[in-house]
């Protein structure tokens, strides 16, 4: 295949290195990469494949100032919701695209070790079985990429995983424990899929690849930006100090506030997110411990 990535931070650098094991690949970013393939914004749409490595707030207004053509195809590999609007990203690209033209990466996977080489598995969500499988055959040995139909599981697991991962982080932060951090990821699995469950998506999807497998990677290693704020948050920092010694966007962040607002609007109970939120707006950690422990559910 002839694939175009649009962003060159550290995913989209890493799927880079990833696809042109098999393919010839293209990339483009806002500010030069010295990557091989690394060209204009004007030669990469000339792809017909695409894949999309932007944040997840960045996505909308992108596309409003970039309209990509209907006839393109695109793989989605950003994860979150976008906070103006509160609508997942499957529903922002379907304003640009057709379904069927549309897939997302989900699954278990940091950048660092895509980029080693390491074994990852990862699934492809589209309605198009075509085009997944299309997508999925593009990735290389190292990488298993299973396909799904599910795209609303998809998007929702990989954007509420980085919610609980900022909790899992506090919770370290905190030296509670580990069934403290157990109990924590179990929980925060199921309240994902309550949430997923409201908007249609698969209990397999949660319990898969794409749900435990991506919230028990980014929920447990440093690795994980989320992972750090938390570990920022139980440390006393403020989030614009923990955010500015990252110097990338930690989406958990944006997604918290989208997941509650979405929940308030939709009678979704999420008691996990909702503290996480709250510690984010300058609330003690230790009582938002004691509000989780004290509630009746």
């Amino acid at each position: 295949m002839k694939i175009g990535i649009i962003g060159a931070g550290q995913w989209g650098s890493a799927l880079d290195f990833a696809l042109s094991q098999k393919n010839e690949v293209l990339i483009t970013s806002r500010h030069y990469h010295d990557l091989p393939g690394f060209t204009t914004l004007e030669k990469v749409l000339e792809c017909e494949y695409l894949v999309l490595v932007l944040p997840a707030q960045v996505i909308r207004p992108w596309l409003a100032e970039h309209p990509i053509s209907r006839e393109h195809k695109v793989l989605l590999a950003s994860k979150g919701i976008d906070i103006e609007t509160g609508k997942f990203l499957n529903q922002i690209l379907e304003e640009y695209l057709p379904l069927e033209h549309l897939a997302f990466l989900s699954g278990p996977s940091f950048a660092a070790e895509v980029r080693k080489a390491l074994p990852t598995a990862v699934v492809v969500s589209s309605t198009n079985a075509a085009l997944a499988k299309r997508y999925a055959d593009a990735f290389p040995d190292f990488m298993k990429a299973y396909t799904s139909d599910d795209i609303v599981g998809a998007e929702i697991a990989g954007a509420y995983k980085n919610v609980i991962a900022i909790a899992s982080g506090i919770c370290d932060g905190l030296a509670l424990g580990n069934n403290a951090r157990a109990a924590l990821l179990a929980r925060g699995l199921v309240e994902m899929d309550r949430f997923g469950k409201h908007f249609g998506a698969k209990d397999e999807t949660f319990l898969g690849l794409s749900g435990a497998g991506d919230l028990f990677l980014t929920a447990s290693s440093k690795l994980s930006r989320n992972y750090r704020v938390g570990l920022g948050l139980a440390q006393g920092k403020s989030l614009k100090d923990i955010l500015a010694d990252l110097g990338e966007v930690a989406e958990g962040v944006y997604t918290a506030r989208a997941v509650c607002d979405i929940a308030r609007k939709e009678s979704i109970y999420t008691p996990i997110a909702n503290e996480v939120l709250a510690i984010l707006e300058g609330k003690d950690p230790r009582q938002s411990i004691i509000d989780l422990l004290e509630r009746k559910e």
